[in-house]
């Protein structure tokens, strides 16, 4: 809510000037579809935008002229304005760049930047939580928050807990589908089950039922409705009840029960309608992302407490073509699409199609790509046709590359794609809103030998265009997995250094936070000093650093005394191996002089942490001394520390836009296909197009296999998502399985779509002749079949395909 030193006396403020010219113009500088956006008044607005359509800034204006509505509204009332406006997105970097956009606009309209907040969804639960905590059941400073993974002591302990009071249950998952009894195997079961297939179980159902609202004893009631030998479901609500007692009794909460403790204070009336007052509509961006509860949450927000039964006053944008994180999340964009649908019929659903991003020719390969999965899934009637006009998404296949071999007691699937051509944008009055020029033929198609022959087509043409470039445009290269990334990071920084080209490893340097990491190094030393392992850790951490320069560590934690504290016989040591000693002996004089709470402080500052880092360093300080509360010692804050480090994911804060982080002009960015989304830059490169990871196919682990061919977990997510729609009877095991594996897949296309339209003037892509099968083993080249998407695109624009000649100035493009 605002404060009331931001509140001003609206008689001053010139509001038919506002109406007739600041509004107007603000408006007119906006495309259709972002002028429909912002025509909106009251009530419940769809808004289904295609990549690079602009809806960030759409969102933002609509936003602002919103806010100026609020202010003229109260005016005429003759009161101070009261209500505000909610913008809720995915990301805090997301965040931070819609809050400037919405207040560049309101200073265009001569208003005070105030009038709304801007919120990820879990940040807005946690506020509304926290301002009732008898309500919420949260008492903000007694409990710590985590992100635990299905490494964590409270996922391992469920798991154990749950065996010893369900031997039998456990029994009959032992036995699997053929057991002779020998007992090397059943060891070996028993390590997969404890260690893998139950911890697998648990944090996925746990995440999935959470985040839908349903408690241990719903899905025990679901699992009435399923006949499979292992009562699968019934498995995951023993899991689920274990982990909840376990993370009530040490005052521990996940991001689920934020958005739970939230609808909790909702649920009282008089908080409900406190709230609800405080707030005249709510615009949600990336709302195919969303889940259940995250939906339900929202639309209370935007509910007019004295109007309970009018549509909730809310503008929801999305793309349910770029919904890429229903099989990792419980997001589900089937709620989006409803929404959408619900719109439709009152005449509320907006079409954003137009997009200034890309040329013309990676719009046409983009909309390509969209029709031609579909159309796979048509040919074989396994696609959803009612859905061209509502936009299905989540397509489903059994194989890699065909749908035909669906099983017939399935429900049809809708197609993977909503039938939403991009369009480049129309001739109008903002000379600088057009297209950008396509860099030579806007879209090149290689098929290199193998994945050494596609780094150096990939080295000759990044430095051909930053030659010509070097610090003006921006470059990525977009892999499928992170380990592509590491092994072409190392394949390409000879290169890159030689000519000059930054490179910015994205998974390298965003995959944890490394500060948990370094900082467990070095206090494992202070702990430990005489041991040879933690001293070369910690010296390896000073190298990272750059503290001390590099040299041989193995020699100098040989003999950790001799090193720290050489005796008057000892050799004169150099002056490297001289600064690295007198760096360690200054922490074990911490160790001894400082209090305990303090050394991570101090252990941050020694390594000279950035703003960014340091800011982390006390996050992280703050959470271990709450969680050792009661046992403040050296052990418990390392057995703290290894927790965190070995099976959390622990947040970073950030101080620097993250967007301008991975796309600064001048530098070559390695990222993710997921982590590009929301991204662009001037070139894109696609290496390592192949079938076995795009669509790819849900893999059984060999030492899981005594199960059967499926897996607990995705069995039991179908199972929890059929219930969710409303199916009447949920599918058995070989039928959810089948569902489970057409999610992945049509996710998986979708996932290619979204990679390809990040780039603006040339996108680059190519499957090599040879590959790895995994790339956790980069070496083993084999045949690798291409993913199918790409020799449609090259049977589509033959003049795109770059022929590759054995002498590297001898290739071109075909234009046959």
């Amino acid at each position: 809510m605002p404060q009331k030193s931001q509140s001003i006396e609206l008689s001053t403020l010139p509001v038919s000037s506002l109406r007739e010219t600041g509004i107007a113009n603000i408006r007119n500088t906006l495309r259709q579809g972002q002028q429909h956006m912002a025509d909106w008044e009251s009530g419940s607005l769809a808004v289904s935008a295609v990549p690079g359509a602009g809806k960030s800034t759409g969102m933002a204006a609509a936003a602002a002229i919103a806010i100026a509505g609020q202010y003229e509204q109260s005016a005429q009332l003759g009161r101070n304005i009261r209500r505000q406006l909610i913008v809720v997105t995915f990301t805090r970097s997301a965040a931070a760049n819609i809050k400037l956009k919405i207040r560049e606009y309101l200073k265009q309209l001569s208003l005070p930047q105030t009038g709304f907040v801007v919120n990820t969804l879990h940040g807005l639960a946690l506020n509304i939580a926290s301002r009732y905590p008898d309500f919420s059941g949260l008492e903000l400073n007694n409990v710590t928050l985590i992100t635990p993974n299905q490494s964590h002591r409270f996922i391992r302990t469920a798991v154990e807990q749950w065996i010893v009071n369900h031997n039998a249950r456990y029994s009959r998952l032992l036995e699997g589908i053929q057991f002779d009894g020998e007992e090397t195997e059943r060891l070996r079961r028993q390590s997969v089950l404890r260690t893998e297939v139950l911890p697998e179980l648990a944090t996925i159902v746990i995440h999935e039922a959470k985040s839908s609202g349903l408690l241990p004893e719903d899905l025990r009631e679901l699992s009435k409705q399923t006949t499979d030998e292992y009562e699968i479901l019934s498995i995951a609500a023993g899991l689920y009840e274990q982990y909840q007692n376990l993370m009530r009794s040490r005052d521990f909460i996940d991001y689920d029960d934020m958005i739970l403790a939230a609808l909790r204070v909702l649920e009282n009336k008089n908080a409900r309608r406190i709230e609800q007052n405080q707030v005249f509509a709510v615009f949600e961006d990336e709302a195919q992302d969303s889940s259940p509860l995250q939906t339900k949450l929202l639309t209370i927000l935007a509910t007019d407490a004295d109007n309970p039964d009018e549509p909730p006053n809310m503008i929801r944008v999305g793309d349910p073509n770029q919904a890429i994180n229903s099989t990792f999340t419980p997001a589900d964009p089937i709620y989006f699409r409803q929404f959408c649908k619900e719109c439709d019929a009152q005449q509320r659903l907006v079409t954003m199609d137009q997009a200034g991003r890309s040329t013309k020719i990676i719009i046409d390969a983009a909309n390509f790509v969209l029709e031609w999965v579909n159309s796979l899934y048509m040919k074989t009637g396994q696609g959803d046709k009612g859905t061209r006009g509502q936009g299905g998404v989540g397509g489903e296949k059994t194989s890699s590359t065909s749908p035909s071999s669906l099983t017939s007691n399935l429900p049809i699937a809708p197609l993977p794609f909503r039938f939403q051509r991009i369009r480049p944008v129309e001739p109008n009055h903002r000379e600088d809103d057009v297209n950008p020029q396509a860099v030579g033929p806007g879209l090149e198609l290689y098929t290199p030998r193998d994945i050494h022959h596609t780094v150096e087509l990939l080295s000759q043409r990044i430095v051909e265009l930053f030659s010509q470039e070097p610090n003006t445009v921006s470059a990525a290269i977009l892999v499928r997995e992170n380990r592509q990334g590491r092994w072409l990071t190392e394949a390409l920084t000879s290169v890159c250094k030689e000519h000059e080209i930054p490179l910015y490893d994205v998974g390298e340097r965003d995959r944890h936070s490394h500060v948990p990491e370094e900082i467990l190094a070095l206090l494992q030393f202070c702990d430990r000093p005489h041991s040879p392992d933690n001293l070369k850790r910690a010296l390896e951490v000073l190298v990272q650093r750059r503290l001390i320069p590099t040299q041989d560590l193995n020699a100098l934690a040989t003999l950790p005394e001799a090193f720290l504290y050489p005796g008057p016989l000892a050799s004169p040591q150099q002056e490297p191996v001289q600064k690295a000693a007198h760096l360690c002996r200054s922490l074990l004089r911490a160790r001894l002089e400082l209090p305990l709470y303090q050394l991570i402080s101090f252990i941050a500052l020694t390594l000279n942490y950035e703003q960014a880092e340091l800011a982390t360093a006390d996050k992280l300080a703050e959470r271990v001394i709450q969680q050792i509360a009661g046992n403040t010692s050296m052990g418990a804050m390392l057995n703290a520390l290894s927790e965190i480090v070995s099976s959390e994911r622990f947040e970073p804060v950030e101080t620097e836009d993250l967007e301008k982080r991975y796309t600064r002009n001048g530098q070559l960015t390695i990222i993710t296909m997921h982590k590009a989304k929301g991204l662009d830059w001037d070139y894109v490169f696609m290496p390592f197009l192949h079938e076995n990871l795009i669509p790819g196919r849900f893999w059984i682990p060999p030492q899981s296999q005594f199960l059967g061919d499926f897996t607990l977990s995705e069995v039991a997510r179908a199972q929890i998502r059929a219930a969710l729609h409303g199916q009447s009877t949920l599918p058995s095991i070989t039928a959810a399985w089948e569902q489970a594996k057409h999610l992945k897949t049509a996710e998986e296309y979708r996932l290619l779509y979204v990679a390809m339209t990040r780039a603006k003037r040339l996108l680059w892509m190519s499957a090599a002749k040879k590959a790895p099968f995994t790339w956790s083993k980069p070496e083993n080249l084999q045949e690798q079949t291409p993913c199918p998407v790409f020799p449609a695109l090259k049977r589509q624009f033959p003049k795109n395909i770059v022929t590759v000649a054995t002498n590297p100035e001898l290739n071109s493009l075909d234009n046959s």
